[in-house]
């Protein structure tokens, strides 16, 4: 009797070191990540860039008490026109409340680190093991000094409770990047995704008067055009489809063996400007059910790629300012496609 009664106590002994461990390493972990938070700096600014790390007082409004005089300081006040304009509308009126003022942002950050605590230090941890900081600014100042029109931006990164931007927004000072969107690689989205937003920033404002911006054709070489953009950035060290989404190398494959039976049938499509084609959205029409991920990327690049073979190696820089079409007509790229076998 006496075994009995002393091997469930044994066993109930266990399994409380057990839980006071687990919590106790838990708590480590989150003082770790306060305590390496503290040293990230609040903002990155290199000319007229800035770059917002405001998920790092998102997350620190939690060390001890809620702290929402924080939230409302270093979260919302810092970045108001995103939260006001881009969050507040792109999510309606029933939402916008979330967003446009101080309770709102507090009460919806009081839950959401919480309640997805691991996932989000987890991100954080992704993004801290990265040297943040260091990595901002080095893309920063190479940006500036080889884009010849370098724009003036605001960039978060944030945590929202309402996905709708991942990288991207509504304006060039209302851009962020949400950590909680699963479907970023947080390490490749901050190294090689933050020069690929950016060239679309000095990109897009020379296009305001393309009678053809509308066009899926446009949308492909804005695309294409911030792909390559990356890839001259890590000064073609990175693999091309590296450079276009990440793309595996069986991928870019796939695309070279069916170059030209692509551009016979997505020909149709180049000024198309309901933004529903199979050359924007072939994960919809699957008029290649086979094709891989990013088809307009992978074209867009394409083009772009033999406008420079045909007009120098600096000769990008010229592509800011050109209307879309008379980049694809001085691309030779059709003409390519006609001397494929």
């Amino acid at each position: 009797m006496i075994k009995k009664l002393i091997l469930p106590s044994i066993l109930i002994s266990l399994l409380i070191t057990s839980c006071k461990n687990q919590v106790s390493k838990s708590q480590n972990e989150s003082s770790n990540i306060f305590e390496k938070l503290e040293k990230v700096p609040d903002s990155v600014k290199v000319g007229n860039i800035t770059i917002l790390n405001l998920f790092k007082n998102q997350i620190l409004a939690h060390q001890s008490q809620y702290d929402s005089l924080r939230i409302v300081q270093k979260v919302y006040q810092p970045h108001k026109e995103l939260w006001n304009n881009c969050y507040g509308m792109i999510f309606g009126e029933e939402n916008a409340s979330k967003f446009n003022n101080s309770k709102g942002m507090v009460d919806w950050n009081k839950k959401l680190y919480p309640d997805n605590k691991d996932f989000f230090d987890n991100r954080t941890s992704e993004l801290l093991n990265i040297n943040l900081e260091k990595t901002l600014k080095q893309n920063l100042q190479k940006f500036e000094k080889l884009v010849p029109y370098p724009p003036k931006a605001k960039i978060s990164i944030l945590f929202t409770p309402l996905q709708g931007i991942g990288f991207g927004g509504c304006s060039a000072e209302e851009f962020a990047f949400e950590l909680n969107n699963k479907e970023y690689n947080v390490n490749y989205t901050i190294e090689k995704g933050i020069p690929h937003e950016l060239n679309h920033l000095v990109y897009e404002p020379f296009h305001t008067n393309d009678s053809n911006k509308e066009t899926a054709l446009a949308q492909t070489i804005d695309e294409g055009f911030a792909c390559y953009f990356t890839w001259i950035f890590f000064d073609k060290k990175i693999a091309k489809n590296e450079a276009v989404e990440n793309m595996s190398e069986k991928d870019w494959a796939w695309y070279l063996t069916n170059e030209k039976k692509l551009y016979q049938e997505l020909e149709k499509y180049f000024y198309d400007k309901s933004g529903n084609n199979p050359l924007l959205r072939n994960e919809k029409f699957k008029l290649f059910a086979d094709a891989p991920k990013s088809l307009n990327y992978w074209m867009g690049f394409r083009i772009i790629e033999k406008y420079v073979e045909k007009h120098g190696k600096d000769s990008w820089k010229d592509i800011y300012k050109m209307d879309s079409q008379i980049v694809f007509e001085k691309s030779g790229y059709a003409d390519y496609i006609k001397s494929l076998k």
